[in-house]
């Protein structure tokens, strides 16, 4: 068990780096979203090329982000009923979801999509829009983000199985983190504090 809970570090690690390189993505975007609209307003001038790289970059982080998504526990999760369930419940749940439900998703979606992605890459497929991008580099991003997403569910899993073997701590327990409704509590409970002294 020792070896598979360091390949669930390594995974996780993985995820971490590409999830956080994806959230430079999202900056990326922005930026490129206000200087394709100043150059439109000040310069009457546009380019599809500025509009498809914003979508190309939408894409990576929503499908690279998945796996890290789901490494800090962020995904959509049904709470009213799991809430309910003792921890050993709530991971007898994910193992289930995680087995008969993620990676038969995964599988099936990176399957079908390999021969796509291979496609574009031989044809050179190009954006049918006037100065148009090359499309493989966001076609890649499908079973790239999902093989990522199935790496992060083999990592989930190897932590289900420990803590119900009793190797690790709840994984389900968020350590340290704070919810964005804490940390919204703790900034006005700041800023009362600070006009109450002023």
């Amino acid at each position: 068990m020792n070896a598979l809970l360091a390949l669930s570090r390594g995974i996780d690690w993985l995820n971490e780096r590409v999830g956080r390189l994806t959230l430079w993505l999202i900056l990326a975007s922005a930026v490129i979203s206000a200087i394709n609209a100043v150059v439109r307003k000040a310069f009457d001038y546009s380019s599809n090329a500025f509009l498809e790289i914003q979508w190309y970059l939408f894409a990576a982080v929503f499908l690279l982000g998945a796996g890290y998504t789901f490494l800090h526990n962020e995904h959509v999760r049904i709470d009213v009923l799991s809430s309910k369930l003792s921890a050993r419940g709530r991971n007898w749940i994910d193992i289930i979801g995680i087995v008969f439900f993620l990676f038969p998703f995964v599988y099936v979606t990176v399957r079908l999509s390999l021969p796509v992605v291979i496609n574009a890459i031989q044809s050179g497929e190009v954006s049918s829009n006037a100065g148009g991008l090359i499309r493989w580099p966001v076609y890649i991003l499908l079973p790239t983000g999902f093989a990522l997403l199935g790496l992060q569910g083999v990592s989930e899993l190897i932590k289900r199985i420990a803590f119900l073997r009793g190797l690790i701590d709840d994984p389900l327990t968020k350590k340290n983190e704070k919810t964005a409704e804490e940390e919204l509590a703790e900034f006005v409970l700041a800023q009362k504090q600070k006009e109450a002294r002023q």
